[in-house]
């Protein structure tokens, strides 16, 4: 007890001084001009670009992955290529601002059902418009929200940088390594608040890049990385130098910080008297559904799209907040069987790994204990069939956050199902953070104006049409969070937002869009859409390559890139 006694005092120490610190940090970055912020990011961008290989490395031993595995292409995508994007954002935003501009200055504004205002965050540029051929990603705006108001309210607390708001703290997560660093960037920037990031013990091993890569901001005073359990972060987030809190992470956690654990955390709760009285935002995944729209599909069709939700389902093994964890379709659709099938396949050939989140095998376990007829697939993956969702039924309302999927079924078909399958997502599905809906463009063309309606329908801060919401995840400019609403005694996928590298004000949602088939089928088919199997699928063979060479890009962008990067994406 000696020991433990010992340890616990100097980790109190090590969060007394971190917090004193930056207590000196926050003068400091109060007195630093737009363009020295925006020379600090690019210092940081450049350091994460020549750490590359450092922090895919340190993530590789955090999840069990081979040296030669194509899935780390899923470790340079959502670590340092998602990080290195929002620092360019970043930086296009407060270059815009030094310079008297709004950050939306030269943004394309549209419009979506509901009195919305859209502004069209993904392509950018004229490299986005071929990295990403076919793929669009637009920030719908609270409706009343106009253009012109967006257009002068973009860059949030950038507008007034020397009014800061105290030090924040950010509990980072377990899983997604650019999670914690872009939760540090958003506090930073979105909010002006100087940021002290406890780390996920499960990330302890990426310490020592993120020092690296962040070692700009920490220089100034204005980020301190901390380390250890449970009991550190208590104590960080009842510090009283601590003005607001941030977390990523599920609605236990968030619950035992805010009401306190066990059964008198639960009454507290339940009487909405919370014992962290501090602003809290959080981002705490949910159930993820997919609604696949009936349709006339090809055989190459319905492989892709089996094998795009298994890689919904299946990237990071499970472990994601925005995981697919039930697929909605027509017991109706005549092509039904060949899908289920084909899904089946999909799941059952995915490349195998070791299940090192803590907890999944329990989790894997208790899903086949709730669904004895559940099928046991390959590498301890698990396929739960015809679910009602009339039922009460744990696949709608735990997050399993393991290699588990189930399908629930609907009796209609053509619009019918579709606004069933909306109802469905809306009122029996636990969370709001993400949904796909997959549909073939001329069932979309049928639907006419209706289907645009049925989007803003859908409670759920990403909406994904023909891609994964994880897009929106890896968009710099796209916002990342719950749909609005949420309480902090009913929080479900968590209040606030986070990512929307352009600071926008009066964000409701993103909705991105993709090409229902890969080139060269897109191009046959009319879609005009030039990506070929997107890197982050799971039988993507040159997802590493195209990861490295991408992050390369985001540092420094470069015509002269580009022909090796398409090179590795074709042979992908």
């Amino acid at each position: 007890m000696h020991v433990d006694r010992n340890a616990e005092i100097e980790a109190r120490h090590a969060v007394d001084t971190a917090l004193a610190e930056l207590g000196e940090g926050e003068k400091t970055w109060a007195s630093l001009s737009l363009s020295k912020r925006a020379d600090l990011l690019g210092r940081v961008r450049d350091l994460t670009v020549e750490h590359g290989n450092e922090w895919v490395d340190a993530a590789r031993v955090i999840k069990g992955l081979s040296e030669s595995s194509p899935l780390l292409g899923e470790e340079w995508m959502s670590g340092p290529y998602a990080f290195a994007g929002g620092a360019s954002t970043l930086i296009h935003t407060l270059t815009a601002l030094d310079s008297g501009n709004s950050p939306l200055a030269s943004v394309e504004f549209g419009s979506a059902p509901g009195d919305r205002t859209t502004v069209q965050v993904l392509p950018m540029t004229m490299y986005d418009s071929l990295l990403l051929s076919g793929f669009r990603a637009d920030v719908w705006l609270k409706p009343g929200i106009d253009a012109a108001t967006a257009t002068r309210s973009a860059g949030l607390a950038q507008r007034e940088p020397t009014r800061t708001g105290g030090i924040g703290a950010v509990l980072g997560a377990g899983n997604i390594t650019s999670i914690a660093p872009l939760d540090t960037f958003y506090e930073l920037f979105a909010h002006n608040r100087v940021v002290a990031l406890k780390l996920n013990p499960i990330t302890d091993p990426m310490l020592p890049v993120l020092t690296t890569v962040l070692a700009p901001l920490i220089e100034v005073g204005a980020v301190r990385i901390l380390t250890g359990g449970p009991e550190v972060g208590t104590y960080l987030v009842q510090h009283p130098s601590v003005a607001h809190v941030h977390m990523t992470g599920s609605s236990i956690t968030h619950d035992a910080i805010v009401f306190g654990p066990g059964e008198t955390g639960a009454e507290r709760k339940a009487a909405n008297d919370p014992i962290l009285t501090k602003p809290m935002t959080s981002e705490l995944g949910g159930v993820s559904p997919t609604i696949v729209l009936p349709g006339k599909w090809s055989r190459a069709d319905i492989e892709f799209q089996a094998e795009h939700i298994a890689t919904q389902r299946l990237h990071n093994n499970g472990y994601n907040c925005v995981a697919a964890q039930a697929v909605i379709i027509s017991s109706a659709w005549d092509q039904r069987d060949e899908f289920l099938a084909a899904l089946r396949d999909a799941l059952d050939r995915a490349p195998g790994r070791r299940a090192y989140y803590p907890g999944s095998d329990a989790r894997v376990t208790g899903a086949l204990d709730s669904y004895p007829r559940s099928e046991r697939l390959s590498n301890g993956r698990v396929l739960i069939g015809d679910i009602d969702p009339g039922d009460e039924t744990a696949l709608l309302t735990t997050e399993y956050f393991a290699p588990v999927l189930g399908v629930v079924e609907l009796p209609c078909t053509g619009n019918s199902f579709a606004e069933k399958a909306v109802q469905t997502a809306n009122d029996d599905f636990v969370g709001t953070l993400g949904i796909n809906i997959i549909a073939h463009p001329s069932t979309i063309a049928e639907m006419g104006d209706r289907f645009e309606s049925l989007l803003a329908e859908l409670r759920y801060g990403t909406v994904a049409v023909n891609t994964w919401t994880g897009l929106g995840f890896l968009s710099a400019a796209a916002t990342w969070g719950a749909f609005p609403g949420h309480t902090i005694d009913d929080v479900q996928s968590g209040i606030g937002i986070v990512h929307n590298a352009l600071l926008i004000d009066g964000a409701e949602r993103t909705v991105v869009r993709g090409p229902f088939r890969p080139a060269p089928r897109s191009l046959l088919a009319r879609e005009w859409a030039l990506t070929p199997k997107p890197p982050w699928f799971l039988s993507n063979r040159t997802a590493a390559t195209t990861g490295r060479l991408l992050t390369a890009f985001a540092g420094k962008p470069s015509w002269a890139k580009l022909p090796a990067i398409f090179a590795s994406a074709l042979r992908g």
